[in-house]
């Protein structure tokens, strides 16, 4: 080795070990994550630490989690209100402050994490309060403002159907029972068919002991057609909740059979019902999340005021007398379904077929990921191609406009120019807002085309259009990607994905 016509270096024991770690450093991330729940009914928090690791052995720059350490976990905390019903933020961040002082960690301590909002937490009189808890973190943090379709499809990812799904390959429903609402997610070999959401849930009315504290507006829906009163201050009596129970029981089994709703549950969704189709399909599992579900799998027995136990009690006799179109599996998460997805991180470099209009906007923070499939025949149809990512907006409940947008997708085929300005065409078409604004329309391509679409974009089918375009990463939806800025002589971009890890 001494022949070598070039400088050398010899490494001493003390340098060998100090290599050794340089080494794993290059090829392992620990992280410490916080995913952070708030919810119309409850909140709660959890840290992780996660072991990532690059796939060297397959010559990738991508890092993929290996190992994750649950540190510390919250008990439930009942999202607290004010007597206008908005939340209580105040009480929140004492909350969230008493869980760092417990678990022994530091806001400095936390490297990234999720925080998931949604039900109540979501109206606009409660957004503002509650942003500012986190608003000096907000850098580090993933805040997924989840709408009905995304939260369903979040709860069935955290509660473990889609895993359920993908292993077993077969077709999952998820029922996630939560506080105010319902989510339907109907999962079929780890892939989502169809979502939709319904008015009803276990504290959509609170009872304390001077009497009724809370009536929300879907349940005094219900008591008008049952003839029960309700008021503020007033008492209910057994036989008027079970009633109660049993009516809303009836319409998440008309929803679990893929039956027409009748007038009242039509008038309780939040979302568009079943899409045809979904009546005639046949499902093999039927799995339940959120509070409700503690008491469906016997994790739960006390009583907190409100209906879920006596919404869970008429789902069980539904279960005992075979309504159910499939037998009930347990998925291992119920209350906690949303908050598992503390987040992942996972670490791509660009290819360097990239193009970046405007390289001063970078880094990009937090976009979320749109993942498109789109059919990429020899003769790519612009308007099929602007349906595909309208669809997608819809079951992400994304507004075309409201910001940054990250749509990924995977190129295969010639990349001719007839083909690459016909998906360049259908992209702008789908989000115009997004490009009348020059918003950055970021690209995510798993192929080598990033740069020619860029260009397309930028110089053809909407001239001046910010388009940042990158090629070799593969992405999934429900993430997040942080794009940094170009590595000089490289010519690369790191990006950064988000996960929330279910």
């Amino acid at each position: 080795m001494h022949e070598l016509e070039f400088e050398h270096f010899h490494a001493g024991p003390e340098e060998r070990q100090q290599l050794a770690g340089a080494i794993w450093s290059a090829d392992n991330v620990e992280l410490t994550t916080v995913g952070i729940d708030i919810g119309s009914s409850t909140s709660h928090l959890m840290f992780a630490r996660l072991h990532m690791q690059r796939l060297a052995t397959a010559l990738s720059s991508r890092f993929v989690t290996v190992g994750r350490e649950l540190l510390w976990q919250s008990p439930i905390l009942l999202t607290p209100y004010r007597a206008d019903y908005t939340i209580d933020a105040s009480a929140l961040a004492a909350f969230i402050d008493d869980c760092y002082a417990r678990s022994g960690l530091a806001r400095a301590d936390i490297d990234s994490g999720a925080v998931i909002l949604t039900g109540e937490a979501l109206k606009r009189h409660n957004a503002r309060a509650i942003a500012e808890l986190f608003s000096a973190e907000a850098g580090r943090f993933v805040c997924a403002s989840a709408g009905h379709h995304l939260e369903s499809q979040l709860a069935a990812h955290g509660s473990g159907a889609v895993k359920l799904s993908s292993e077993k390959r077969n077709t999952v429903l998820n029922v996630d029972i939560g506080g105010g609402t319902t989510k339907f997610a109907l999962v079929r070999d780890g892939e989502f068919v169809a979502t939709a959401a319904i008015a009803v849930g276990g504290r959509l009315l609170v009872e304390n002991a001077r009497g009724l504290a809370r009536i929300e507006e879907p349940t005094r829906a219900v008591a008008r057609e049952l003839g029960i009163k309700l008021r503020i201050g007033g008492k209910l009596a057994p036989k008027e909740r079970h009633r109660l129970a049993e009516r809303m029981a009836g319409c998440i089994l008309a929803m679990i059979g893929s039956n027409t709703p009748d007038a009242l549950a039509r008038s309780l969704l939040v979302t568009d019902a079943w899409p045809a189709g979904v009546a005639s399909a046949k499902i093999d599992a039927i799995t339940f999340s959120g509070g409700v579900a503690e008491y469906l799998y016997g994790r739960e027995r006390g009583r907190y005021g409100d209906l879920g136990a006596d919404l869970a009690h008429s789902m069980e006799h539904a279960i005992a007398d075979e309504r159910l179109p499939a037998p009930v599996w347990d998925p291992g998460q119920g209350i906690r379904a949303t908050v598992t997805g503390a987040a992942q991180f996972s670490v791509q470099v660009s290819g360097n077929t990239i193009l970046v209009t405007d390289p001063g906007q970078l880094p990009l923070r937090n976009l979320p990921v749109l993942c498109c499939s789109f059919d990429l025949s020899e003769n790519i149809a612009a308007a099929a191609v602007s349906a595909c990512v309208r669809a997608v907006l819809a079951k992400t409940d994304f507004i075309d406009g409201s910001g940054p947008v990250a749509l990924a997708f995977p190129w295969e085929g010639d990349p001719s120019h007839a083909r690459l300005l016909a998906l360049a065409a259908g992209l702008c078409a789908a989000v115009p807002k997004t490009v009348a604004a020059r918003a950055p329309l970021v690209l995510l391509v798993d192929g080598d085309v990033a740069k020619n679409l860029g260009r397309i974009v930028h110089l053809e089918v909407a001239p001046g259009a910010n388009v940042v375009a990158i090629d070799n990463v593969q992405l999934k939806q429900l993430e997040y990607v942080d794009v940094g800025a170009i590595v000089p002589v490289t010519g690369v971009v790191p990006v950064i994905i988000k996960s929330l890890l279910f």
